[in-house]
């Protein structure tokens, strides 16, 4: 359990993972299917978390998202750079950016706090009025102030200007406690906007802390949705370089949908004040960047026959079926 708490802390998930398509709602179609693609197609959300953190991370994003090989992006409302994230909205209304839902604040000298007032949500602050860590968050929140606080930060990002294709989670931490998850599950379903769900997330849970771990899937409703897999580079993996990583999970994708988290950024002076060259620090973030940008990468997908697609297409998709 400890470790596996530190090892989310550092920045977020990082981990391997697939398996078999699940969709509550429909048993005959894959959600493959429902999407006008065949079963045997292998389709891929490139995802970058943390736009709104810092001004080198919303930039490298940008870039990456009109280069068309990251699709998909997730905002966290809290941090410091949200309107420049509100303004690249507004020029690209097509963008599919959604929530990073965000109850905890991991670096050491960068911190970052509520959108509601906090004295609404007084146990998602510390003495220092900024979000505690996960490891004190997983004990010291209370739900009801979670909800509040993750409804606050969708409205924020609604009022300017940024609609939500899609909701996750901030370091996992929606995840790790019942009541936070069935929180997240909730404003979900009640704002219409779909939320980021695998049996493999829940598996990860699983094997890190035990058989006190609750039977997530007895949370879930028809109508909801679990996609394939889930791929991040580990701090492991990149010591053996982005290149051979990459290679490796694409050549090995399977069919079906498949979310492959990354974490970009330019390195520079910043982000190196952020976190110089930890995991997930500035110079991660820059190689990051450059080979998910890169012809290499392109060419890669185009060998492996790899569809990229975004959350945008899956929400439309559900709108669809109601």
């Amino acid at each position: 359990m400890k470790s596996f708490i530190s090892q989310i802390s550092a920045i977020g998930f990082f981990f391997i993972i697939t398996g078999c398509l699940v969709s509550a709602q429909s048993a005959e179609m894959t959600l493959a299917e429902r999407l006008g693609y065949l079963e045997t197609d292998k389709l891929l959300i490139v995802h970058a978390d943390d736009v709104g953190m810092a001004h080198s991370v919303n930039q490298a994003t940008f870039k990456a998202l009109e280069s068309g090989q990251v699709t998909s992006a997730s905002v966290m409302v809290p941090c410091p750079w949200l309107l420049e994230v509100a303004e690249f909205a507004g020029r690209n209304p097509s963008a599919d950016l959604g929530i990073h839902l965000t109850l905890s604040s991991e670096w050491k000298n960068f911190k970052w706090g509520p959108v509601a007032s906090k004295t609404e949500v007084p146990t998602l602050v510390n003495p220092m009025g900024y979000f505690p860590t996960i490891r004190e968050g997983m004990t010291k929140i209370k739900s009801s102030e979670a909800e509040v606080e993750l409804r606050a930060q969708i409205n924020l990002a609604k009022s300017v200007g940024i609609e939500p294709t899609h909701l996750d989670s901030h370091q996992l931490l929606l995840f790790l406690r019942p009541d936070l998850f069935q929180v997240y599950l909730k404003v979900g379903r009640e704002s219409g906007i779909p939320i980021l769900l695998s049996k493999q997330i829940f598996a990860l849970i699983r094997s890190q802390m035990g058989s006190a771990v609750p039977d997530w899937e007895s949370f879930l409703q028809p109508g909801d949705i679990l996609i394939d897999g889930l791929l991040s580079i580990t701090p492991e993996d990149a010591r053996q370089g982005w290149a051979n990583y990459y290679r490796k999970v694409i050549e090995g994708l399977k069919p079906g949908i498949t979310e492959l988290i990354v974490h970009l950024g330019y390195s520079g002076e910043e982000f190196k004040g952020i976190a110089e060259d930890s995991d997930f620090g500035s110079t991660w973030r820059q190689n990051e960047f450059d080979y998910l940008t890169s012809s290499e990468f392109a060419e890669l997908l185009k060998k492996e026959k790899v569809k990229l697609i975004t959350w945008r297409e899956i929400g439309e998709t559900i709108q669809k079926n109601h």
